[in-house]
């Protein structure tokens, strides 16, 4: 069964941070995160949570509402610095999608060149 592009799903970003790198990676965040928020409505929930028992891994949660919604998160400028900034600051990251997303999303995800995982919903429903 497909939903199409048009419903809401979840992405988590497990991220590893250089030892050295913690309080700059988090300000990379934090930045990043400020311009997100002005610039994206799409964008309906995120957070950058530290494992309490390594402090540093790190798990990014976000929602989008839709699969245009990740197509202009890619494209934004932060977004791109912060790729930018990881490449120096962090050591590892993966991602996983929970939801349906079209092809033109997956392929877009593939091309971020990064550890992805698509677990695709069986049944769903949103409300806003």
């Amino acid at each position: 069964m497909s939903f199409g592009d048009e419903k809401p799903f979840i992405l988590l970003a497990r991220i590893q941070v250089k030892p050295d790198k913690v309080e700059e990676y988090v300000e990379l965040v934090a930045k990043t995160d400020a311009a997100v928020e002005a610039s994206e409505p799409g964008m309906l929930h995120q957070t950058f949570d530290q494992d309490p028992e390594n402090q540093l891994c790190f798990v990014c949660s976000k929602v989008y509402k839709n699969d245009e919604a990740f197509l202009a998160h890619l494209a934004n400028l932060p977004v791109e610095e912060y790729f930018q900034g990881h490449a120096e600051l962090g050591d590892d990251f993966t991602i996983e999608v929970y939801g349906t997303v079209g092809d033109k999303c997956k392929a877009a995800m593939k091309t971020i060149g990064l550890p992805l995982k698509i677990v695709e919903s069986k049944c769903v429903y949103s409300r806003v």
